[in-house]
């Protein structure tokens, strides 16, 4: 006869969760931005067991634990796969002189004093076409941030630009796996949602662009000469083959993505043709990183390519800026995220079996009496959800479950709860270190969560403004008599 399971109380859900908090506070303190390479892990690991422990007290078998746990960690699988993919593509795309390129490019057009309104407005109108902030910041905000250390720009003010503009594509594009997700969760249709997010999303992301534009007139950066500059263009161009033609990766990567071809074989692909490209194109710049080979320079091509796919490009133009810029990407280069986001995976399975999870989001629940405390409670709920499961997907699929009844109730349209999980679930899910979303950011643009958090303007700010909507009661669409009934007869 099995033994009965307890119901938690809100002491045990919040057990787990101070000492999480607790532990992170001096894994930063005593590690500071490289908290993330360990500290955390192990702090996500001592919170889990003890959520476990919780779980046993109250009466589950470690068995069942133990499957909730495989099944937290396979749900994060995609995106382990996906980080694979881009760690190949970063170094496939530095070989074969397509980052190089976007970094002369860049060099050539853009200015200190504007570069970082128009790094955000890059990214606003790359992920607005294909509709995904992790494939906007693996490839243009590789160039991008490349592009600003080259010129002695900030790369945390840099990368905080890069995220603002990806995440307000990936918020309102039709093409993004969580603008479709959001409003499927709460009950509300596409495009209604898309025109209602445009309320809270357009202040946020000209505030943002605003605030960019002053860092850049205010000398946020250092001067770096003209002949510094030309240094260096001198040196990408006389080391790789600077055409248009190296561009096409990243274009036939775009085209993928329109066509809605899966992250994963879309990234990997596009991998594999930056290395043919490579192959193609800069040969000498493989034989040189490969170095002495005795099997043939066909055979030597072929291990440059493997080896940069599964380890990097190691630049050696013995320009130091240089190398730091060009010596990036290889899967390896991913493992210590993948890492991170198992062991954060790990701690929000273990909350979520135990039950404790539930427990802290009816207990945010309870206290939401009026319209504004309601979208107020659903914006916390999404961030501590982010904090607690460490995925965005679970931020919106979580609150939008607990929270749809009670809207309906309230005669608030579904559209308000859709808007809500994308203005807090989508939006801060980049700003937690452990997070898929901000594990992938710091590793992929090169730049600790924390750094750039205080410069991702646009995450920062959505939140605010969906709550201070709500304050006013501004743009909350309240369901009318017919559509009440047809609710209440379903």
């Amino acid at each position: 006869m099995s033994k009965a399971v307890k119901a938690p109380s809100l002491w045990d859900a919040l057990l787990p969760i101070a000492l999480l908090v607790t532990l992170l506070a001096m894994s930063v303190y005593l590690y500071g931005s490289d908290s993330s390479y360990g500290a955390n892990q192990i702090a996500l690991l001592l919170a889990s067991g003890l959520a476990l422990i919780v779980g046993l007290k109250n009466g589950h078998s470690w068995l069942e634990l133990e499957k909730g746990i495989i099944d937290g960690i396979t749900m994060s699988l995609n995106a382990v796969l996906i980080l694979l993919a881009v760690g190949a593509l970063i170094g496939a795309f530095i070989l074969s002189g397509t980052v190089p390129a976007m970094i002369y490019l860049g060099l050539k057009l853009l200015d200190p004093s504007y570069f970082y309104a128009a790094t955000c407005l890059i990214c606003c109108i790359v992920s607005v076409s294909i509709g995904s902030s992790w494939t906007t910041a693996g490839t243009i905000g590789v160039a991008l941030i490349g592009v600003a250390q080259t010129m002695g720009l900030s790369p945390a003010i840099t990368a905080g630009a890069i995220i603002s503009g990806a995440y307000f594509g990936d918020k309102i594009s039709p093409l993004s796996d969580t603008t479709n997700l959001a409003p499927a969760v709460a009950g509300s249709e596409l495009f209604t949602h898309i025109r209602h997010l445009l309320w809270t999303t357009t202040p946020s992301i000209l505030i943002a662009l605003i605030v960019f534009v002053i860092f850049g007139l205010t000398g946020q950066h250092k001067a770096v000469s003209e002949d510094t500059l030309q240094a260096s263009l001198d040196l990408l161009s006389s080391t790789f083959d600077i055409s248009w033609y190296v561009l096409i990766p990243v274009v036939l990567l775009f085209v993928m993505a329109v066509k809605k071809v899966p992250a994963f074989p879309s990234i990997f692909i596009a991998a594999l043709i930056g290395g043919l490209f490579a192959v193609l194109f800069q040969q000498s710049v493989i034989l040189k990183f490969v170095g002495e080979f005795q099997g043939g320079e066909g055979w030597a091509l072929l291990k440059g390519v493997w080896s940069v796919l599964a380890s990097g490009y190691t630049s050696a133009t013995g320009n130091a800026a240089v190398d730091e810029l060009l010596s990036r990407g290889g899967m390896s280069s991913m493992l210590n995220t993948i890492w991170l986001i198992i062991c954060a995976m790990v701690f929000g399975a273990s909350l979520e079996k135990t039950g404790l999870l539930q427990v802290v989001v009816n207990g945010i629940l309870r206290i939401a009496r009026g319209t504004a405390s309601l979208v107020t409670a659903t914006v916390l709920s999404c961030i501590g959800t982010n904090i607690i499961a460490a995925d965005q997907y679970i931020s919106i699929v979580l609150p939008g479950r607990m929270f749809k009844a009670e809207f309906e109730r309230r005669g608030l349209a579904p559209e308000n709860l859709s808007r809500t999980l994308e203005d807090a679930g989508t939006i801060t899910s980049v700003l937690i270190p452990w997070n898929t979303c901000g594990a992938f950011m710091a590793g992929t643009l090169g730049v600790p969560t924390l750094t750039y958090l205080p410069y991702a303007i646009f995450n920062l700010l959505n939140p605010l403004v969906a709550i201070t909507y709500a304050l006013f009661n501004v743009k909350l669409r309240r369901l009318t008599d017919e559509e009440l009934a047809l609710l209440r007869a379903i």
